[in-house]
């Protein structure tokens, strides 16, 4: 049974009543860290013949501005380090937790929920800004506006919050049905006769070879996959191992590489488009807001 909980508490900073540290909190300084640190190298030694890797930055950068342009109008480029900084923070964020031993930060409802609070502090003050503090508050006096204000950030955050939590939930629970499994597979076959475990390791054995000889990968993966059931299954039938999660093998990483990777991609950019939309829309061009006047 899995019981999914919250980031753990890691130690206690004694002031203010106490400050909590969770791996939440340890997982965004480290993106933190690496953005500060990959800024910084990426952006030194700038030269009028740049190198490849400049050349790569440049044309990322440009992108960026291109599309804050493009969503925002290019009176707002001035808000593409925000953008990018946010979209950065995100990808990063969902992506650390692949190292195994740290927490995606967007796994943490606070995080993403901090980031959809800022957009709507963005675009109440930049609303307030253009239009003045007596046009956004008699914007209030239709009810729907206030539901509207409400929903916008908690729809932006439970969006991005739900598809990387769950994607963790369910390759958690694969990870778990794998182990179970793989205790049931290898135990049935190291309690079967030994010619059982024997067969099992040349037929790998043979397809194996065969995928080497003709060049052809599924053979090759079912070869290995094979030999090493048989393998650790004889390897269990004389108390060398046992309980090793053979299938969890490779077969998590699929699904790793769709909810950590493309996931994590798609929120971010959805999360950054969003917030582009909703402080583009507060910050028109300043030839309409003259005209309104």
């Amino acid at each position: 049974m899995i019981q999914v909980t919250g980031p753990k508490i890691h130690f206690v900073i004694p002031i203010f009543g106490g400050i909590p540290i969770t791996q939440t909190a340890i997982a965004s300084f480290v993106v933190m860290l690496i953005l500060c640190i990959s800024g910084f190298f990426l952006g030194r030694n700038l030269k009028k013949r740049p190198s490849r890797l400049q050349v790569v930055t440049e044309k990322l950068v440009s992108m960026i501005y291109g599309l804050v342009e493009e969503t925002m109008g290019k009176h707002n480029s001035h808000w593409t380090p925000y953008i990018a900084t946010l979209f950065l923070s995100s990808i990063l964020g969902s992506l650390i937790g692949m190292t195994g031993f740290l927490r995606s930060t967007t796994a943490d409802l606070s995080t993403v929920i901090v980031w959809a609070l800022m957009t709507s502090f963005l675009v109440w003050g930049n609303t307030i800004r253009y239009q003045g503090l007596k046009a956004w508050l008699k914007g209030y006096i239709n009810p729907l506006n206030i539901v509207s204000d409400i929903a916008q950030p908690v729809s932006m955050a439970f969006r991005h919050f739900g598809n990387i939590m769950g994607g963790g939930v369910l390759t958690s629970l694969m990870y778990s049905a794998l182990a179970a499994g793989s205790t049931a597979l290898l135990g049935a076959i190291a309690s079967s006769p030994l010619l059982v475990s024997m067969a099992i390791i040349l037929l790998g054995g043979y397809l194996l070879i065969r995928g080497v000889k003709k060049k052809k990968l599924l053979p090759k993966i079912f070869g290995i996959a094979l030999a090493a059931i048989g393998l650790f299954a004889l390897l269990e039938r004389f108390g060398v191992v046992s309980g090793i999660p053979i299938l969890s093998l490779g077969l998590p990483a699929v699904l790793s590489l769709y909810f950590d990777l493309f996931s994590g991609f798609v929120q971010a950019l959805v999360f950054s488009l969003l917030t582009m939309v909703y402080v583009g829309i507060a910050c028109p061009p300043k030839e309409s807001t003259l005209k309104e006047k």
